[in-house]
């Protein structure tokens, strides 16, 4: 060779740099490879769970779609009972809906539309007529309020002769009349957890009656003008009032301090519910809206505008998380807690005064005219109507309905009404 030392040196050294890019370049290529690899397979894994899971779903669909076939065939024959025909035939409408294979489909959609209305006819409970078993004079003016005590062996009444009287449940005997109030007393509502009694009227005062001593214990003042409402919250030591004067005052109960007050309305507030569960507080006013309140914040959380008329009437339905309101148009029903709209009721264009509703899913109006309807709640249809016989001596303009409500049974109704007299109803 000959290249000198040096120059054999600077060879070795650049072959050795080439080796090591080689090395180097082999390696990047190596790991692309296995990368580009590891991708085939985990696109090709994916892949194949993809059809395993697509085919699971058409045996599934397939296999659903048999069951809908069968029962909608069930439900022609009337083989299913009332209680799961509905939710049959609910669920065979999804499961077509989901289906979408064209001709199965369409080869069952006139089952599946028989089924479903053969589910919500039958959905609909049958609820016996009502009729009057006892008449209860007593009250020298309009009777106005009423509420039933929780041990359900007696209920109060407020009229527009100033007092208050207590009634035995069971035999309709009056048991006690207390006097205090200068004006129509038009609320009044119980304690379940305390003897107390506290009544609101149009002299501008709300009383806490000591039920154990039958006399008033506490004032509440603040309102400017009649009130007309009166809820005591379920767990809190709270009582919530609202009257003409468009606002809705919270007192305290034991301290008789007013805590909060609420001025969204723009006309008198004719009717209060309280709730443990949010909203836990909804009113009723004659302009037409109805709030739910969320008391922390101090504001409506929803305002429904729906009715057209003033509103006059509020009824929770016991079990369902759902209440019902009243006017001069329609009733309606909603959801809660938002709110959301759910059925309208047209009772017969008449002016519904007051609502109330049992553990059975029966809905009461009384109205203007006298007249009781009886509707089924969750359907929304009027089973039965009643009208109420006028007092001997009265007149016929003197048939007005001003307040209903259930006993703790749900099985006896009481109304008060403008012939002055308190009307018991029970199911036939």
């Amino acid at each position: 060779c000959s290249m000198d030392s040096d120059e054999l040196r600077d060879y070795e050294k650049r072959l050795l740099i080439l080796a090591r890019d080689n090395k180097r370049q082999s390696i990047k290529v190596h790991k692309q490879c296995v990368e580009s690899d590891l991708i085939t397979k985990v696109k090709r894994y994916n892949t194949t769970i993809s059809h395993s899971k697509q085919k699971q779903r058409d045996n599934h669909n397939n296999s659903d779609l048999n069951s809908a076939v069968e029962k909608s065939l069930a439900l022609r024959r009337n083989d299913v009972n009332e209680s799961t025909s509905l939710a049959d035939a609910k669920w065979i409408s999804e499961r077509e809906s989901r289906a979408g294979n064209g001709t199965q489909s369409v080869v069952i959609s006139e089952a599946i539309k028989h089924a479903v209305q053969t589910a919500n006819r039958k959905s609909k409970k049958v609820h016996s007529p009502w009729r009057l078993y006892r008449v209860i004079s007593g009250h020298a003016g309009w009777v106005r309020c009423v509420a039933v005590d929780v041990s359900n062996d007696w209920f109060v009444t407020g009229s527009a002769d100033r007092t208050l009287k207590i009634w035995d449940l069971a035999s309709g005997k009056l048991r006690l009349t207390l006097t205090g109030h200068v004006g129509v007393v038009r609320a009044v509502t119980l304690s379940d957890k305390r003897p107390y009694m506290f009544s609101a009227g149009d002299d501008n005062q709300v009383k806490c009656w000591d039920l154990e001593y039958n006399q008033v214990v506490r004032h509440y003042h603040g309102h400017l003008s009649g009130v007309y409402a009166a809820a005591l919250h379920p767990e809190l030591d709270i009582l919530m009032t609202g009257g003409r004067d468009a606002t809705i005052r919270v007192w305290d109960v034991r301290t008789k301090a007013q805590v909060m007050s609420f001025a969204a309305h723009r006309d008198a507030v004719n009717a209060l519910i309280t709730d443990s569960n949010e909203p836990q507080l909804i009113s009723a006013s004659a302009d037409t809206t109805v709030c739910l309140w969320d008391l922390v914040a101090g504001k409506p959380r929803t305002v429904l505008t729906h009715h057209r008329k003033g509103v006059r009437a509020l009824s929770r339905h016991p079990s369902l998380f759902t209440f019902a309101s009243a006017s001069a148009d329609r009733i309606r029903t909603w959801n809660l807690p938002e709110g959301d709209f759910l059925h309208s009721i047209n009772p017969s264009h008449t002016i519904v005064n007051c609502l109330a509703t049992n553990q059975d899913g029966v809905l009461i109006a009384g109205d203007d005219h006298g007249s009781l309807g009886f509707f089924d709640y969750e359907s929304a249809t009027e089973f039965h109507r009643i009208q109420s016989p006028v007092q001997p001596g009265s007149l016929e303009s003197e048939a007005a309905i001003f307040a209903a409500s259930f006993d703790q049974t749900g099985l006896r109704l009481i109304t008060c009404e403008a012939d002055k007299s308190i009307k018991m109803w029970k199911p036939t």
